[in-house]
């Protein structure tokens, strides 16, 4: 199984890739639905967000009124919390059962608007951005969402920049001209990318780097610190450093090398495992490389600098 994070700014189309992969077999976890679903009429979490905020949030049909919440959860830094408390919880429950439920050899499809803003990057084996022109956004907004003008600006603007989403992105899919051409986009990078990518996972074997993927890299400056970061949330407690070793970019090898540096023995024994089931099968003793046809990377695991 690979976790896949789909994210995009509002009007970029990024409800339009997740119908593509959901049509190849995606299993898809979609974050608004479950965050909709974890305070609906009857809940224990609506109950939790009247008695923090008032049953004036509730309205007459026993739903959320949303605006009502918004009056009164964003109104200072404390309100907010107390949502986030409330909230959070019951979303990170509910997605972890949705994990547990799926299939061992599923591609799952985790949409989540603000997977940027919320750091969550490393946590996916890899993340797919949907992208599209700030003045395409807001047409879209204003005549397909019924969006007063300076409301679809003033949204866009806070949400992650395009250089923010370039940093963590593994594949990005640009929305600028016509919808089919996006969905011709992710059909290509769901058959040529994702699909021998999860079979590389569940196999255990190392990708052969598909060239035309390695150079469509959004940004390979970033690729160290992409692999870096998920080789961290990979490992957690059990390394003490994960460092770049040697990263040739863009050029004839761009393969990124990595070391992750064992609290101790035992740690290293573990890891294997998690690094196979992470995107990183062995291909050799102590040595790793990555299942992402799309990324080359090549780790090595060391015990206190000893290999």
């Amino acid at each position: 199984m690979i976790r896949v994070g789909l994210t995009g700014g509002m009007g970029a189309g990024k409800s339009t890739v997740a119908k593509v992969f959901a049509d190849r077999d995606a299993y898809l976890i979609d974050a608004d639905k479950i965050a909709r679903e974890v305070v609906a009429a009857g809940t224990p979490g609506l109950a939790a967000l009247a008695q923090a905020f008032g049953d004036g949030i509730i309205g007459d049909d026993g739903e959320l009124d949303r605006a009502a919440l918004a009056a009164k959860a964003f109104a200072d830094d404390e309100s907010r919390a107390t949502l986030n408390s409330i909230t959070h919880p019951l979303i990170g429950a509910r997605t972890s059962e949705l994990l547990d439920a799926a299939p061992a050899d599923a591609i799952v499809v985790q949409d989540i608007p603000l997977l940027v803003e919320n750091h969550t990057a490393p946590f996916f084996h890899a993340v797919v951005v949907v992208n599209a022109d700030v003045e395409v956004r807001v047409h879209r907004l204003v005549t397909s969402r019924g969006l007063d003008e300076g409301d679809a600006r003033a949204r866009i603007a806070a949400q992650a920049t395009e250089e923010q989403r370039r940093a963590v992105a593994d594949a990005w899919l640009d929305n600028s001209g016509e919808p089919e051409h996006l969905v011709e986009k992710a059909i290509a990078l769901w058959d040529r990318r994702l699909v021998p990518y999860e079979v590389n996972v569940r196999s255990g074997i190392p990708a052969k780097p598909n060239p035309t993927l390695v150079a469509a890299d959004p940004n390979p400056g970033s690729v160290g610190t992409r692999v870096t970061n998920r080789l961290w949330a990979i490992a957690g407690e059990r390394a003490t450093a994960v460092a770049v070793t040697s990263d040739t970019g863009a050029g004839a090898d761009p393969v990124v090398s990595v070391q992750v540096t064992a609290k101790d023995a035992a740690a290293a024994a573990e890891l294997p495992d998690l690094l196979r089931a992470g995107g990183f099968p062995s291909d050799g003793p102590g040595s790793f490389a990555s299942a992402d046809p799309g990324r080359p990377a090549a780790v090595s695991v060391v015990v206190g600098g000893t290999p």
